[in-house]
Order: structure tokens, then sequence, then C-alpha cells
């Protein structure tokens, strides 16, 4: 029995009333709490929007200093809301504010994102047509490879073309790879590597995304853990069938990894790719490289081999 509930030996109009009673000083006290608890909630919400209007204040009137920390704020707060208080930053007469505002919009809707960022590519200064190609990949969307790949056409700083290769992989859409393929095509050049490495690594995140429908993908750092990758069943039994450009994409990757006068970086990342592709015709050369003096490149190449097996192994069940 309660502890404010009435004893059993009174009359039962008695207790009647005490409960009526006891219901009264409940129902007050719930009142109360709700009172309070909207109190609360309402100075909550005037706190925020004091806090949205200084943030949008200083966007517009603050030194160039105050307006990247409070983009700082407004990225780290991964939120819609704050992402469009960002937006008239992009304008900012600063480079490094609007290079600071571009990855502070990527939580907009993807089209809105795309539209806010898309000039930016165009921007005089390398840095913020760098950071805008950056923020363009966080935000995913398949409407923003067209613009990524005209900056890979005819963008003259390469770190802004390697920008672009990035973020095409991160987005992980099949139209991409065959100005990634032209990439791999070329002879190994010391000024190119990390184009072309990224380039590599893009062509396996896009087979890894096509494959699993999810944005979160694994690496060739991932393979190095002494432990074998996790593969899940793949979407399509043969990628390659599917998708010709990966049969593109395919042989020229099987090219890189024969090919000795390559650097070592675009040769694992392109045996990690031929993993994530997952084609049975980069069997032969993966196995080659299993002993391979680069212990990193040996390892990667036991993965992609793994990988390789297993997917076929889990399409061959289903």
């Amino acid at each position: 029995m309660g502890k404010d509930a009435p004893p059993e030996s009174l009359p039962r109009c008695v207790k009647k009333q005490l409960l009526n009673h006891q219901s009264q000083k409940t129902g007050t006290r719930y009142f109360l709490s709700l009172l309070v608890f909207l109190c609360a909630l309402c100075t909550f919400a005037g706190n925020a929007r004091g806090q949205i209007d200084s943030i949008a204040e200083t966007i517009i009137r603050g030194t160039t200093e105050q307006k990247r920390d409070a983009l700082a704020r407004i990225r780290n707060s991964e939120n819609e809301t704050y992402s469009r208080l960002a937006v008239p930053a992009l304008t900012d007469k600063s480079e490094i504010v609007r290079a600071t505002a571009a990855s502070s919009v990527v939580f907009l809707p993807e089209d809105e994102a795309l539209v806010v960022l898309s000039p930016l590519l165009n921007d005089k200064k390398e840095f913020v047509r760098r950071e805008a190609a950056c923020a363009l990949g966080k935000t995913g969307s398949p409407n923003a490879v067209n613009a990524l790949l005209r900056v890979l056409q005819k963008d003259k700083v390469l770190e802004v073309r390697s920008a672009a290769i990035i973020a095409l992989g991160e987005i992980g859409d099949a139209s991409a790879v065959p100005e990634l393929v032209r990439i791999l095509q070329r002879k190994p050049n010391d000024k190119e590597e990390f184009t072309r490495r990224s380039a590599a690594r893009s062509a396996g995140q896009i087979a890894q995304i096509i494959q699993t429908d999810k944005t979160k993908v694994q690496t060739p750092e991932d393979s190095l853990s002494g432990k074998y990758v996790f593969v899940a069943a793949p979407k399509y039994k043969n990628l390659v069938e599917a998708f010709p450009a990966f049969g593109a994409a395919n042989a020229a990757l099987i090219g890189i990894l024969q090919n000795r006068r390559e650097s070592g970086d675009v040769r694992r990342e392109a045996a990690f790719a031929l993993g994530a592709i997952g084609d049975t015709s980069a069997i032969a050369v993966l196995q080659s490289n299993t002993n391979a003096d680069d212990y990193y490149l040996a390892e990667i190449s036991r993965q992609a081999l793994h990988r390789i097996r297993l997917s076929r192994k889990l399409t061959d069940d289903n």
C-alpha cells in the first residue's frame, strides 16, 4: 500500500474524501512541475535564439577572426539551422572566411548545399576552390559530380583537382569512374603521385559505396590491423558487368600494380581498390604481390584476395 493511502479501518466515505484530497495535491504538484519545466524550456529557447542571433551578427559584422570562430562553432554543431547562418560568409571579402564557411554549410540539405557551394569552385583563390570541392564531397550529393568533374577537367591547380578526386570518392557515384580511369592510365609522374594515389583510392571507395549502399568505407589502413577486414554481401554479383566503367578501372589498376616504376603508395592503393572492385581477373596479380618486399603491399594484397574470394562466396550462397 502507498505511503499516503488512507488506513483500511476508516469508513469508505472518509477514505474517499482523503483520496480526493490527495489527488488534488498530486494534481497541484504535477501542475507546478509542468510549469517549472515550461519555464525552463522557454528560457532554453530564448538562450538558443539569442545564440543564433549573436552568431548571425558576428558572421556579418565581426572581425575575420571572430567570423572564423563563429563558423567553427557552426561546423561543430552539425546542425542544419546553424549551417544556414554560415551562408552569407561564402561571399565574404576574406578568402579565409569564405574557405572556412565552405565546410560549415555541409549540413544543409544536399541540393541547397550544392547551390551555395558551386560558385566557390570558380573563386579566384585556389585555397577557396579546394575547400569548396572538399565540402561538396562531404555533402554526399550525386548532383555535385558534374561540377567536380569540370574542376578535374579545367582547374589548373593540382591541389584543387586532387580535392575534387577525393570528393568524388566520398560521393560514390559510378559516373565519376571514367575520369578517374583517365588519370590512372597516365604514365607515372612524381608531380602527380598524390593525384594518382587519390584516384585509385576513390575508385575503390566508389565500388564499396555502390556494393554496400553505405558511405562509410574501408581503407588500405584497415588492412594493416593484422585482422581480416569485414566483408558484407555485395549488392552486385559482378560489379564490372553492372557498371562497365569498372572494367577499365580494373585494367588500369592491374597495370599500376604490375609497374615497378609506380610509387609504393600508388601500388598499395591500387591493390586495395582491386579488392573493392572484386573482379576475379585481379587474383593473379594480387597473388604475385602477397610476397612483395613491401610488407604493406603484401598485406594489402592478401586482404584484397580475401575480399574477392569472400565476396564471391557470399554472392554464390545467395
